[in-house]
């Protein structure tokens, strides 16, 4: 087994007066050539957008980008005439493929929106673009993890293009669970969203993580009363 840690202070800032980001890998202007990616995930974003304000019309292709709202809202509009708001407890993935476009605002006109943007980088190139959104139950969480997106076609999961999973998770203080790979040879990068995670005897607290690879079986203990999101991804392209 083998792992990086990224504390949560070293990740790059973005300060935009509207938006308030951290970024846990090179992004913008933003550029770190340790910190291009781990696997297959590209990016992991970490923004706060003021209320009323967000991101014009913008393009992306060839990338699965998966948003998790923590808290207030966002108003997704794109280039398929989708339309949607998204709140805590809900996901949205976008297939970008051949190239879309899209807009993100917080619809609130007191309450500041935070949500993480998770960028991976598919299987396949030049597919046809497509949104989806999904409502999970993640209330009820007690030391347990909860999947919510896969590159397996599922009722229950929302569906990626790559062999790649995102999962939230609860774990009590003195408590522990044993996460598996849903694939095998993957790697997985643990983010803590609040409380303290232990993991090889390194204290990760809020915004910490941790990049695992080389083991396909994972085991982890709360300091404190913990959130967190594990992101599974091949460690490079087939």
């Amino acid at each position: 087994m083998k792992y990086v840690v990224h504390k949560a202070n070293e990740r790059g800032v973005a300060e935009f007066g509207w938006l308030h980001s951290r970024h846990s890998f090179s992004f913008g202007e933003y550029y770190n050539p340790d910190k291009m990616g781990f696997g297959l995930l590209r990016v992991l974003n970490d923004d706060i957008i003021e209320a009323g304000e967000g991101f014009g019309t913008h393009p992306h292709n060839n990338m699965e980008i998966i948003s998790i709202p923590l808290e207030g809202s966002l108003e997704h509009k794109d280039s398929m005439g989708t339309g949607s708001v998204i709140t805590p407890g809900e996901v949205q993935v976008m297939s970008a493929g051949t190239g879309i476009t899209h807009s993100e605002f917080n619809p609130s006109k007191v309450e500041d929106g935070k949500f993480l943007q998770l960028w991976i980088i598919p299987k396949q190139r030049s597919i046809k673009p497509r949104y989806d959104q999904r409502k999970f139950d993640l209330d009820g969480l007690k030391n347990e993890i909860k999947t919510l997106v896969t590159g397996n076609k599922s009722d229950s999961t929302l569906y990626i293009h790559q062999n790649a999973a995102v999962s939230m998770g609860r774990l009590d203080k003195g408590n522990q669970l044993v996460y598996k790979n849903l694939y095998k040879g993957n790697g997985i990068y643990l983010f803590v969203l609040d409380g303290s995670i232990n993991f090889e005897n390194v204290e990760l607290e809020k915004r910490d993580a941790v990049g695992v690879y080389d083991t396909d079986e994972y085991t982890f203990s709360a300091s404190s009363d913990a959130n967190f999101i594990i992101v599974e991804v091949p460690m490079g392209l087939n």
